[in-house]
């Protein structure tokens, strides 16, 4: 059986070397536990981990990797983290990261984040505290942890709100957070706000933008929970500013991206229902043609269902416009010559994940995509198409 111009068998095969390459690691993972191996730590020491392997095609344009039809397998991701509560009102963390992403991500090692966290308040209902390093951006419902595939409803997020190929940069930041709990009868309130400097060490931003660098910025959310999850409301807004050196001109540009998200999910025993609406403000000035400042939107639907313990199934409605102006890119496109649908990107996205045994998850995707405006330029410097389709299959394991 084919599929554009992919042997599906040769997938299965693909899957399978997969398999074998982890099943030994976790047996081996197993004994070593049994053996105690690992010299013994203290209780309030974790240490955890993961590993995803992607095979990738596309019926036109590339997404992380040479896609377009071919099978890539340049999606990759292996993580360990650990955290340490010294005392009890002081927790160290940290997660370094080997990660591979085609041309969006060939850094290789880094740290995704280091921190400190320090209980400055805590009661049975109420939690003040401090957050300091490098620490997770509090961006929406998923962007906390989406590092780890099996936290991810699908191989790849919402791409309207999560961009994948800025992903670093959106995952993280230096700086410090304020934040608090408080339980009441209402249900459950929670708050971050922080001052942070933006991370710039995505591929494609370079490519975009010549020594960008970023500058103080800042990030808030306000979360509110009802009976323990099953209904969750989120509102985010940030700042993050930077500032580059202009390929053309050669002198300073400015770089202002101000997001509004706002953010809800019902979850029932069997299925739930999520939707993130997002107001997009960009500015940049000094950038030759293209200054401007301009307000985008995104938004998506999304629906997971839960046939067993074992296997959930996925469909959502994924769009993405970076101009509500010029929401066809007409005016971008007669300007600069672009394409008018690199402006936007509408994606119908159907999936199905497994849960082989504990720990190990399989999961697949299809998305039938019009428009390009979340795609890597970095990946695409020839003509492109403005409707393609994406398959992806993942292999995962947290350890």
């Amino acid at each position: 059986m084919y599929v554009g111009k992919f042997n599906l068998n040769n997938l299965t095969r693909l899957l399978i070397c997969n398999v074998v390459v982890i099943t030994p690691f976790i047996s081996s993972n197993a004994i070593a536990a049994e053996k105690n191996w690992l010299p013994e730590l203290p209780d309030t020491v974790q240490i955890h981990g993961f590993l995803s392997q992607a095979l990738i095609h596309t019926s036109d344009n590339n997404f992380f990797g040479t896609t377009d039809d071919n099978i890539s397998d340049d999606f990759r991701e292996l993580g360990i983290n650990g955290s340490w509560r010294i005392i009890p009102d002081l927790q160290i963390a940290m997660q370094v990261v080997w990660r591979d992403a085609g041309k969006t991500d060939e850094q290789g090692l880094r740290i995704d984040y280091g921190l400190a966290d320090y209980r400055l308040y805590s009661s049975e209902d109420s939690l003040l505290g401090i957050k300091a390093g490098r620490v997770p951006t509090p961006l929406g419902l998923y962007n906390d942890t989406r590092d780890v595939a099996s936290t991810r409803p699908s191989i790849f997020l919402p791409q309207s709100i999560y961009f994948d190929i800025n992903r670093n940069s959106a995952l993280s930041a230096d700086g410090g957070y304020f934040y608090g709990e408080q339980n009441t009868d209402w249900g459950d309130f929670s708050f971050h706000i922080g001052t942070i400097v933006p991370r710039t060490e995505d591929p494609d931003l370079k490519n975009q933008f010549k020594k960008l660098d970023g500058d103080t910025s800042w990030v808030s959310r306000l979360n509110y929970e009802w009976r323990g999850g099953e209904v969750r409301l989120a509102i985010t807004y940030a700042e993050f500013n930077g500032h580059f050196l202009d390929p053309t001109k050669l002198n300073e540009g400015q770089f202002q991206f101000k997001p509004l998200i706002f953010s809800a999910q019902y979850n029932a025993e069997r299925w739930s229902l999520t939707g993130e609406y997002e107001f997009r403000g960009l500015r940049l000035s000094n950038f030759d043609v293209l200054d401007s400042d301009i307000t985008g939107q995104g938004y998506y639907l999304q629906g997971i269902y839960k046939f067993t313990s074992y296997l959930e199934g996925m469909v959502r409605y994924d769009q993405l416009i970076w101009d509500k102006d010029d929401k066809h890119g007409d005016k971008f496109s007669a300007s600069t010559g672009v394409p008018a649908y690199s402006r936007f990107a509408k994606d119908w996205t159907v999936g199905l994940r497994f849960k082989l045994i504990p720990g190990l998850l399989l999961s697949t995707e299809y998305h039938h995509i019009n428009g390009t405006g979340t795609i890597s330029r970095l990946e695409n410097t020839g003509a492109t198409k403005q409707h393609w389709d994406l398959y992806a299959v993942m292999l995962s394991y947290d350890f």
